[in-house]
């Protein structure tokens, strides 16, 4: 099978190509940057915001896994818009023009906006989005189920939570590093799914095999809850301590984040909402729709997190 990857060189879009190259199947790898992938696959470098795909690039593609976007940064709204949204749109008719039988989007749990509560969220369980990242992948969303609900191409939605592995860009090697210094043991508040990139990456590929018509749309997680206390735990464990002693009220820990926000500014949810807020979802939808089952679980990978093996940022 012949498969078209944008982001290609990304965290997910990485492993994405090695899964692919794998099981058999061809790639043609797309990148802003153009950069080798570490098997030393090429990519051909294409700024989507920019303009439209060369034809020639998706000639005899069945399969189009677009990734590219904008995520953990900084960036002016309308970048927001034009990658994420208006891209995704644009790249979406070329595809089905060529000829592709089907396009696989890989959004985000955060295009369904805020939580409303303390519950498990459900693909159907959607608020408005607040913020620039998640109002762009929800715009793509609904362009995407209205434009393609019918029609020879199907499409595939996959919201996946926050997303772990070797080399990922993100707040662990960040949170080992404060435990190694002493970090108090956090209180257990809180929850957040999560999935591994590798189990991403196997279910992209099983996306692009179902027998599934017009537009589907599917939370990507590996049905645990993770707390700031659970994993402190696991990283002092690795370094062969014992798990530490909670002496600080949770009140405290706000406070504290508060401050820091103040100092340091960061993109996106506040740091005490990233330490002690609840984000659940379920997978039990994608589950029963493709038979696909995570294989890792985030504390299980901590040590290789960690060590940062395999890490090619």
């Amino acid at each position: 099978m012949k498969c078209l990857v944008t982001g290609a060189s990304g965290f997910v879009g990485r492993e994405l190509c090695r899964a692919l190259l794998a099981r058999g199947d061809s790639i043609v790898a797309l990148s802003k940057s153009g950069a080798t992938l570490p098997d030393g696959t090429a990519t051909t470098a294409l700024d989507l915001a920019c303009g439209l795909l060369p034809d020639e690039q998706l000639r005899g593609v069945e399969v189009v896994f677009h990734l590219a976007g904008i995520a953990h940064q900084r960036a002016a709204d309308d970048a927001y818009e034009q990658l994420n949204y208006q891209a995704t749109l644009r790249l979406a008719r070329q595809a089905a023009a060529a000829g592709a039988r089907r396009f696989i989007f890989l959004s985000s749990v955060k295009a369904m906006g805020p939580a409303g509560g303390a519950g498990v969220r459900r693909e159907g369980d959607i608020t408005a989005p607040t913020d620039p990242y998640g109002s762009s992948k929800w715009r793509a969303e609904r362009s995407l189920q209205e434009e393609f609900a019918s029609g020879p191409m199907s499409v595939v939605i996959l919201r996946p939570a926050l997303v772990y592995g070797p080399g990922a860009k993100g707040n662990l090697q960040l949170l080992a590093r404060a435990v190694n210094a002493g970090l108090p043991r956090p209180p257990s508040a809180g929850g957040r799914s999560m999935i591994a990139v590798q189990d991403l990456a196997e279910l992209l590929c099983s996306c692009a095999d179902l027998p599934v018509k017009g537009v589907r749309t599917w939370i990507a997680a590996d049905g645990q809850a993770y707390t700031t206390r659970a994993i402190c735990d696991a990283l002092r464990h690795i370094s062969g301590r014992q798990p530490g002693v909670a002496w600080l009220p949770l009140w405290v820990w706000r406070l504290a984040a508060g401050v820091l926000d103040r100092v340091s500014p960061a993109a996106g949810e506040s740091r005490y909402e990233k330490m002690f807020g609840q984000e659940l979802y379920s997978n039990e939808a994608v589950c029963a729709a493709t038979g696909w089952r995570p294989r890792y679980t985030l504390l299980e990978s901590l040590p290789q997190i960690v060590a940062g093996q395999g890490r090619s940022n």
